[in-house]
């Protein structure tokens, strides 16, 4: 058995607001950008990284805040922990308002250091 050089696992962490009134469609589409979008800041920040993610299965969670301020805030500390991430803003085309902050999208990254940031959200 090959021995990895980084012990822990991957995941990607997708936090959603649940304050907003979207439907399921609107929340489906909000969590596939903020995968694709924090997927690329990842990929940039460290190939080697989202390439073991993806030989090892994409593992993600989706997790909830209750406020645009909490969404913010975790984004906040993320960045400043220097870990790829991406807030997604909606352009307001069809359910909220424009400039409204959705999602956000954490990683592919080392389990170990989303954990100690996410580690008290739920589940959505």
């Amino acid at each position: 058995m090959l021995h990895m050089l980084h012990k822990g696992e991957i995941k990607q962490a997708i936090i959603m607001r649940s304050d907003l009134d979207m439907s399921k469609g609107k929340l489906a589409a909000q969590a596939a950008h903020a995968s694709l979008m924090s997927f690329f800041e990842a990929e940039r920040a460290d190939r080697s990284t989202v390439k073991r993610w993806l030989e090892s299965g994409e593992k993600k969670i989706v997790l909830k805040v209750d406020s645009e301020e909490a969404l913010i805030k975790l984004y906040n500390a993320f960045k400043f922990k220097n870990i790829p991430c991406a807030l997604v803003t909606d352009a307001g085309l069809t359910e909220i308002p424009p400039g409204s902050k959705t999602a956000l999208g954490v990683g592919p990254w080392m389990e170990e250091e989303l954990d100690p940031i996410t580690g008290k959200l739920k589940l959505l």
